[in-house]
């Protein structure tokens, strides 16, 4: 047995397969993939990594297989899975994941083809477990790939408490020892016990927080479409090929990147935190919908429609546009007067937040400090924006007070 001082769950016991993992290639690559990509240049103290937060999501699991006295073989798969969880992971985390899925067709929790003949594979073998049934564990197949990949799971405990500990943000703090504890199979469903309405509303209010305030705080959003801009030239100017990117981790990435003439200049950007600016952050309600819904290349079309209307190189525009605003975890099932019930039919709550996402919700388009005045006009035109000249808008609706009662 080996013991591992963690920041956020103190020590951690390692044993049998789980011991033989971590010394993986594959899994210490995750020491060299920051948890939160690019967001440690809006909080300096967020150098956490993907090995660090596999070790707590391993913590976890072993936790509620522990409280679910589930044991034997079927327990390790499901530790061997918390601590594999992320090895799909490409550079930055989650940054340039639908670059490389573009090219790859694999997100990153297919793992299939990372954990078959390698050395995770040889030892999951040696330890008489099936590659592939720890890969489906990862997808979230089956009553307990709930556990790893659902809306209870223990990956999202993990981060929500870590990623607050290292940016020194309180919001996503939430009492995962309770969460863990109060997890029960009914019908091979993962579900809270009865009376805790409030601790799965808890997860809920923390990603609601953390939402706008880490994960997605303008400057880590530039950066974002910074990095992804560049990846994506790297591989259209460059040898490196998309399953090659895949693979590297986040230092590699970086190498390549000042390494190569077409995107130097992206990686000196971002070395010297010399960023883009806002030159458009509007409200849903002021953008057409066929922008919010555009794919990849309808919006790298618009992107070169602005740059040309604005009479700057198509590299200096970056549309950045979120997804519809969603909320896995208002589908958490939980027992309420001995019958399970979904969380969003439950909680007045769910929906307040829903409310308060696409509230939250903008569009973004990022230019050089310079360029923002033509590019954010430009930019009003071409994708037909109702912004009145507010082209960087963080005000709320005026006058509108907002209370409980309307979401009943």
């Amino acid at each position: 047995m080996k013991t591992i001082k963690d920041s956020v769950h103190d020590h951690i016991e390692v044993e049998g397969v789980a011991r033989a993992l971590f010394d993986t290639p594959a899994v210490q690559r995750l020491r060299r993939i920051k948890q939160l990509g690019p967001a440690h240049l809006v909080y300096p103290s967020a150098n956490h990594t993907r090995f660090e937060h596999s070790l707590g999501v391993y913590h976890l699991a072993c936790e509620a297989l522990d409280h679910l006295r589930i044991q034997g073989k079927q327990a390790e798969r499901v530790r061997a899975a918390a601590i594999l969880h992320d090895i799909g992971h490409a550079p930055y985390s989650h940054t340039i994941e639908e670059v490389v899925h573009r090219h790859t067709g694999k997100y990153h929790d297919d793992v299939h083809d990372l954990i078959a003949e390698n050395e995770v594979g040889d030892v999951l073998r040696d330890h008489g477990h099936d590659p592939d049934a720890i890969a489906d564990l990862i997808a979230g197949d089956g009553k307990l790939g709930q556990l790893v990949s659902g809306e209870l799971d223990v990956d999202r405990m993990d981060y929500l408490v870590r990623d607050a500990h290292h940016t020194g943000v309180p919001y996503g703090t939430i009492d995962h020892a309770r969460l863990v504890r109060e997890l029960t199979l009914v019908d091979d469903e993962l579900v809270l016990e009865e009376g805790n309405v409030p601790t799965a509303e808890s997860l809920l209010l923390a990603r609601a927080l953390m939402n706008p305030t880490v994960y997605n705080h303008h400057v880590t959003r530039i950066c974002r479409g910074i990095l992804q801009r560049a990846s994506e030239r790297l591989l259209s100017e460059s040898d490196v090929t998309a399953d090659e990117l895949r693979r590297m981790d986040d230092h590699d990435f970086f190498a390549a990147l000042r390494s190569t003439s077409a995107t130097e200049e992206y990686a000196r950007r971002l070395g010297e935190r010399d960023l883009y600016k806002r030159a458009v952050w509007v409200e849903m309600d002021d953008v057409p919908e066929d922008v919010i819904d555009a794919d990849h290349d309808e919006i790298r079309d618009f992107e070169a429609d602005i740059a040309d209307a604005a009479e700057v190189e198509p590299s200096d525009v970056i549309i950045d546009v979120l997804s519809r605003p969603s909320m896995t975890e208002s589908s958490s099932r939980v027992i309420v007067n001995n019958e399970i019930r979904q969380l969003d039919q439950q909680s007045t709550l769910v929906s307040a937040l829903q409310y308060v996402q696409r509230e939250q919700w903008r569009l973004g388009v990022y230019a050089p400090d310079g360029d923002t005045e033509a590019v954010g006009h430009a930019a009003e035109s071409v994708l037909g924006l109702e912004t009145d000249g507010a082209l960087v808008n963080e005000i709320r609706s005026p006058g509108q007070r907002t209370t409980l009662d309307q979401f009943e």
